[in-house]
Order: C-alpha cells, then structure tokens, then sequence
C-alpha cells in the first residue's frame, strides 16, 4: 500500500508532463517492421510543448548510435514534420554506456525531437517512430517511446 501511494504522489509531482508512453518490445528486439505509435491530446495551442524519444535498451545493442525516424501528424493524418535522429546510446570510443541504469544492463535514455513547439489547433496528434539502421532486427532495444511536455 505504502509504494503504491508513493508512486502516486511521484507521478503526480510531474507537472509538466502531458503525455508519456513507452512501447515495450517483449523479444529485447525491433524489427524494422515494428513502428511504434503514440497519440496525444493538445489542449492549449498556446502553449509551447517539448517532444522527447525515450529508449530503454540493454547492453547487448551492438553498436554506439541508434537512428529513429519519427513523423508527426495532426489529427486528420496530414504530415506536419518528419526527421532523423541519431542519438548516441554507448560512447564511441570507450563503449561505456550511456544514459541512466535503473537495472543491472538496461539503460535509459531520453533525446530531444521538437523543442518550444507551438501546435496550431488544439487536438490528437499521433507520432510515428521506426528504427533506421540498416538491419532488419535490432538487439537490445526493449522499448521506445514519447513524452511530450509542457514548457514552463
């Protein structure tokens, strides 16, 4: 009862989150056909939001950098933006892993895709992310997923 509680009141001092979802991969494994989706609700245009890609993967990913390619998309499906990102999961000359370890070798990591974003209308949004390297299975990834956040 008392964690419970205290996981509660963890996630209710997260003021700025709007949104956070984390798609788990069960076989430690993205398959290039595996895109992973996210949809949020916007309720305040006026604002300005932060949208981050958050990866959780072990030591058995085989190489130093991951690319993702992510696109967003209002809520009647028009395209607004489609990138690459390349983002460094292990340093690429000591091969020390980055990011915040919560369990043994399973690190965690979150990169920027839109910063002081301003949506247009209020509304769902989706956001699509596909791994982008150049092997059809990827080891090591349990999961990807998206926070978006408001700036304060």
């Amino acid at each position: 009862m008392r964690l419970l509680l205290l996981l509660v009141l963890l996630v209710a001092c997260d003021s700025r989150r709007v949104y956070e979802y984390n798609q788990d991969f069960k076989t430690r494994v993205w398959d290039v056909s595996d895109t992973a989706n996210f949809e949020f609700t916007i309720k305040d245009p006026g604002k300005k939001y932060n949208l981050y890609c958050n990866v959780r993967n072990s030591i058995d990913y085989p190489y130093a950098r991951l690319f993702v390619q992510y696109s967003l998309h209002d809520s009647v499906g028009s395209e607004i933006q489609k990138k690459l990102i390349s983002a460094f999961l292990f340093d690429q000359k000591t091969g020390k892993p980055q990011g915040s370890s919560g369990l043994g070798d399973v690190y965690d990591h979150q990169f920027p895709l839109l910063s002081d974003y301003e949506f247009k209308v209020p509304g769902r949004y989706k956001v699509k992310m596909e791994q982008f390297m150049r092997m059809d299975t990827l080891q090591g990834v349990l999961a990807i997923g998206l926070r978006v956040e408001s700036v304060e």
